[in-house]
């Protein structure tokens, strides 16, 4: 299953359930998510950490 697969799945619920107050949250997660990764390798990674 790819990863764009699961957001269209997500996008549909959110569509056909109207739960837009969920969009919000799922953006900031997926942001939140790349971030991370992104810092991984850096030398920005420590400062990162320990903000959580």
């Amino acid at each position: 299953m790819s990863k764009l697969s699961i957001l269209g799945e997500l996008w549909g619920f959110l569509r056909a359930r109207k739960k837009w107050w969920l969009a919000p949250i799922v953006i900031f997660l997926i942001l939140l998510g790349a971030l991370i990764v992104l810092a991984e390798g850096s030398a920005l990674a420590p400062f990162i950490y320990t903000l959580f």
